[in-house]
């Protein structure tokens, strides 16, 4: 069963992060933490971010080995959009969109087995 993390309305267009989502996507989590670490793109934080906290609920929550984890997908949608106004020639006001983005991490990997305390019997 995968574990999922969710960063929702980002400030960054869907279009830019979803080039640094496909550097990772099918790698293990080791693997695309220190890839994501290298990269010189301003989503390439968000993505590490969204990905370490998958990490940390698959840990933590779920009970999964730390070192058999692997991003099963990455999807980027886009989020709500930002309406806005640029000042332009003859006292004009021309539209922009601000774009934000929602990302979803699925990771998935061995389970860690769970010790069970022995049972003490009732005299």
């Amino acid at each position: 069963m995968p574990v999922q993390a969710l960063a929702k309305g980002v400030s960054i267009s869907p279009r830019k992060v979803s080039v640094v989502a496909s550097l990772v996507r099918g790698r293990s989590v080791a693997d695309a933490l220190i890839i994501l670490e290298n990269t010189p793109r301003r989503s390439a934080q968000a993505v590490r971010s969204v990905i370490a906290s998958a990490r940390a609920n698959a840990e933590h929550n779920h009970g999964f080995k730390p070192d058999s984890l692997t991003i099963k997908s990455i999807t980027v949608t886009p989020g709500p959009r930002l309406k806005r106004f640029r000042p332009a020639a003859r006292g004009r006001a021309l539209p922009f969109q601000k774009r934000t983005s929602h990302i979803r991490v699925q990771v998935d990997g061995e389970m860690r087995q769970v010790k069970k305390a022995p049972v003490k019997e009732a005299k």
